[in-house]
């Protein structure tokens, strides 16, 4: 299949080797002519990776690659989404497979990243928008280390078709019809993981942990159910696998940043110096100011939110967190 990969950053190009090794014709669109360079010169993407990359991917610095493709991924950051749509939108001519791998929420209308595309690509030109989210960091992915993750679209022909495309012998995809629980599960998640490397920044061990990722757990499952998703697909890998991977790793943006903020214990500080994209800082204020309209119990992320955004420290959150009102864990 032509298969176009909108972002030439870590994820994508990671993907790019797993469709490449699946036989696939594959094109990067970037906006960094050094990446677009290395990957068509040198066979690596030396900013994210210290390993040399499939071959046959193919890098260009002009958006029009993407004209003959049949399925179009974006591997953009959350906030680039729209505009990357609107723009992609402009060149296709024919129906083709929308993929969306970013695991976030829409900054200012906080829709889910699916009905982003839904409204800025025309009907005429997608055969359908599929979610390619689980638990995965890009480091091990390149490196063909076993991994495990969900396509997820309402039509599951769709899905069916993405699972194909990208299932091999070291990436198994399965399959998931929850839109709405999925997309919420992977964007909730990331402030959990920002609230777990504030923990290890401040020293906490895996008790403090285990209670945090199991609460959290309880959080998404909340947020999720309450916004029309499946509470079952929080058991899944868009829930608790998901969870595990990004609260439990260095490779996770979000964990680094929390731990980072733990460690110094101003958040301020590291938000003025920060250049990467960290998704469970913009996915904190989206999902509080959702809850908060909605009446939905989020205490972890509207701590999250108090250290994020008004300049809160971590220890007070966590003291107040740990004096709520006692009640029954099923409440």
């Amino acid at each position: 299949m032509k298969c176009a990969i909108l972002g030439t950053g870590s994820w994508g190009t990671a993907l790019a080797q797993v469709l490449s090794d699946n036989g696939n014709d594959v094109k990067m669109y970037g906006i960094s002519s050094e990446e677009v360079d290395d990957i068509n010169c040198r066979h690596h993407n030396s900013k994210y990776f210290d390993c040399e990359i499939n071959e046959n991917i193919k890098a260009y610095s002009d958006m029009n690659c993407i004209h003959d493709a049949e399925m179009i991924l974006f591997a953009v950051p959350t906030a680039a989404i729209e505009s990357t749509a609107v723009k992609a939108a402009e060149i296709i001519d024919h129906p083709v497979l929308i993929v969306n791998v970013a695991k976030g929420l829409h900054p200012v209308t906080h829709q889910r990243l699916s009905e982003v595309l839904e409204q800025n690509i025309p009907a005429d030109k997608r055969r359908g928008i599929v979610s390619l989210i689980g638990p995965s960091h890009a480091e091990e992915v390149i490196l063909r280390l076993l991994t495990a993750i969900n396509a997820v679209c309402k039509d599951e022909t769709a899905a069916a078709e993405i699972q194909e495309l990208f299932s091999n012998s070291y990436f198994r995809v399965y399959r998931n019809t929850d839109v709405i629980g999925a997309e919420y599960g992977v964007a909730v998640k990331n402030i959990m993981a920002i609230a777990s490397g504030i923990l290890e920044g401040i020293g906490q061990g895996d008790n403090a942990r285990a209670a945090l990722m199991t609460r959290g757990l309880a959080e998404m499952a909340r947020f999720g159910s309450a916004m029309g998703g499946k509470s079952e697909t929080y058991l899944g890998l868009d829930g608790v696998g998901d969870l595990i991977v990004t609260c439990t790793s260095q490779h996770s943006r979000n964990f680094m940043a929390g731990y980072a903020i733990g460690k110094s214990g101003d958040a301020a500080g590291f938000l003025k110096s920060n250049t990467k994209t960290v998704e469970g800082i913009f996915a904190c204020k989206a999902v509080y100011l959702e809850a908060q309209k909605r009446n939905i119990s989020m205490p972890i992320t509207t701590e999250m939110y108090r250290v994020l955004y008004e300049n809160e420290t971590p220890a007070d959150a966590i003291q107040r967190l740990m004096s709520r009102d006692l009640k029954s864990e099923t409440n």
